[in-house]
């Protein structure tokens, strides 16, 4: 079971895709970590790693996204002891994204690693990517090499 004040900060980060998908990267730039090892690996770059880069991604990547809606979460797993805490789920919306104005569904896989810093529940890692189904072998072939 979760501690009720990082269930809080769950939902405010739920409520910050909300945002997200609507262009706004506020709410959801309120909830990370602020430290140097502050981490965020989404599927439109590399990870960024430390604040400034965090920021830097998260301004990029937000407006990409945009006229949308969350549509559900579905935890995988969670867990918590002392000042750490993750979760796994699937985030599931519909939106508009880079520069088609089609109205699509999507989906990432997110794990989620929460921090308490200062008394406070922050995101220290998103990594956050499109496999939500099972995929071969063949798929995860690098070919860049």
């Amino acid at each position: 079971m979760l501690p009720s004040d990082l269930v809080e900060v769950i939902e405010q980060d739920h409520g910050a895709l909300d945002a997200i998908v609507r262009g706004d990267q506020g709410p959801k730039k309120a909830v990370f970590s602020r430290r140097d090892d502050v981490t965020l690996a989404n599927p439109l770059g590399p990870p960024a790693r430390g604040w400034d880069q965090v920021e830097k991604r998260l301004d990029r990547s937000v407006p990409q996204m945009r006229d949308g809606e969350p549509i559900r979460f579905e935890r995988i797993v969670e867990y918590a002891d002392g000042d750490l805490a993750y979760i796994l789920e699937f985030e599931r919306w519909r939106g508009k994204a880079g520069p088609s104005d089609e109205v699509v569904p999507m989906a990432l896989r997110v794990t989620t690693i929460f921090r308490r810093e200062g008394g406070v529940w922050k995101i220290a890692l998103r990594h956050a990517d499109p496999i939500t189904t099972p995929r071969s072998p063949e798929s995860i072939r690098d070919l860049e090499h």
